[in-house]
């Protein structure tokens, strides 16, 4: 791999091509043989056989490494996942980030998670370990290029919506801005408006992305929408359509959240940014590209059962109990209980965040796990659905009631030689 690649280094080029189609079983016997290897890097670009697998989504070879590289000690692990290449100066956390092999992302950010990373680096650029030296886990979710891009701008720039969500989840910075890629001083939010990627875009908006922030040469989001004609990513960009509901990050008990909890309210908030874009987009071109929610009101009366009036949202009367609030021990819908941590967009300023409160006891919210349900015989569930449908009520009360419920109801590839290939991005202007 490489065009300086020593014609002497058999076994290193070997090591490198099994990695690049996926063939497991030389890499492991050439690993086993020669384990000095896994430090090698190829002469030209500094291609670890790490960043060679992130780039083409070699997940069970990439697991392997990660494994390896754990002996002798976590010192040359963190140098391994944190190893800088020579041509675009970026780790191998960038390329699984911008060729969008998510299932890769994810098991590097768990292995730098496990460890604590940047406590050493590789003996080479002083400045770079002077910038990383101090930092830890999100420090490395956010490091930058040699043109200042994070993954998350390259994700965003290359369509891939999954890496997106994974950062942003991780710690990513959403509005962070470029150095020299792209237009200089671009947001992921400017890079996806100009890739039209509409799922970016609608991710990057939920975790808190500034319709309004500028780049270099002054332009917002907006802007670079409608200069690259994408119509449909210009509507919800479009600074004065209605600001939609933001994943409420700064909350301590949202980051502590299970993965059920958090996959419940996670749905509550894409189906209420979903009517929000429905709205905008109505009566425009691009109608027909915002998703369906993910459940219908159409038919249900027909063959719907009653269930008891307690498994129903005592505040808006629609929908099923599925989250509850710890330690008072009540029970609201995910969809109200968004509302709650929802109404206020985050400020990235604010230090600390004032938790909402429960609207039954006024007692602060200090954890939220997922409510068990009873259905009709009895049976206890702690999915968020009941076995049998339930009937949807509807309230005149709720329908004249508070006005932030009722806004959330109606709201690559690699050349010949195996050599990472650039993809015109170091001419990629504005």
């Amino acid at each position: 791999m490489g065009q300086g690649l020593s014609c002497g280094a058999s076994q290193e080029n070997g090591l490198f091509s099994a990695v690049k189609v996926g063939d497991f079983e030389t890499v492991e016997a050439l690993l086993k043989r020669e384990p000095s290897l896994l430090h090698h890097t190829t002469v030209y670009d500094r291609h670890s056989a790490l960043h060679i697998a992130a780039a083409n989504g070699q997940i069970e070879i990439l697991a392997m490494l990660l494994d390896k590289s754990m002996n002798p000690d976590a010192v040359n692990r963190n140098k391994q996942i944190l190893m800088f290449d020579s041509l675009h100066g970026r780790t191998c956390l960038h390329y699984a980030a911008y060729y969008g092999h998510f299932d890769c992302l994810q098991a590097i950010l768990s292995a730098a998670q496990s460890s604590p990373v940047a406590v050493s680096w590789w003996v080479g650029d002083h400045s770079r370990l002077l910038d990383l030296l101090c930092s830890g886990y999100a420090r490395f979710v956010n490091i930058r290029d040699a043109r200042g891009a994070t993954p998350l701008h390259l994700a965003a720039r290359q369509r891939r919506p999954e890496c997106v969500h994974i950062l942003l989840d991780n710690g990513a910075l959403v509005c962070a801005s470029t150095g020299g890629y792209g237009c200089p001083g671009s947001t992921p939010l400017h890079l996806a408006a100009r890739g039209g990627s509409l799922d970016c875009i609608r991710k990057l908006l939920a975790w808190g992305a500034d319709r309004l922030q500028r780049d270099a040469t002054g332009r917002i989001p907006y802007i670079v929408a409608l200069k690259y004609k994408h119509g449909a990513c210009a509507a919800l960009l479009n600074p004065s359509s209605a600001e939609p509901l933001v994943w409420p990050a700064p909350l301590k008990f949202i980051s502590e959240l299970n993965d059920e909890a958090k996959l419940l309210l996670e749905q509550a908030l894409m189906d209420a940014n979903r009517e929000r874009e429905k709205n905008i987009l109505k009566g425009t071109a691009y109608s027909l590209l915002s998703p369906s929610p993910s459940h219908s009101d159409s038919g249900l009366d027909d063959s719907i059962s009653e269930v008891s009036d307690a498994e129903l949202c005592c505040i808006c009367f629609e929908q099923i109990c599925t989250i509850e609030v710890q330690d008072c021990g009540h029970q609201m819908c995910a969809q109200c209980t968004l509302a709650l941590c929802c109404h206020n967009k985050p400020n990235p300023t604010t230090a600390s965040v004032t938790p909402p409160v429960c609207p039954f006891c006024r007692s602060t919210i200090v954890r939220l796990a997922v409510a068990k349900i009873k259905d009709c015989d009895g049976d206890v569930g702690e999915d968020g659905s009941s076995p049998k449908v339930r009937r949807r009520r509807k309230s005149r009360n709720f329908s004249e009631g508070s006005s932030s419920f009722k806004s959330l109801s109606a709201v690559g590839s690699f050349n010949k030689m195996g050599r990472i290939a650039a993809e015109n991005e170091w001419i990629d202007k504005p």
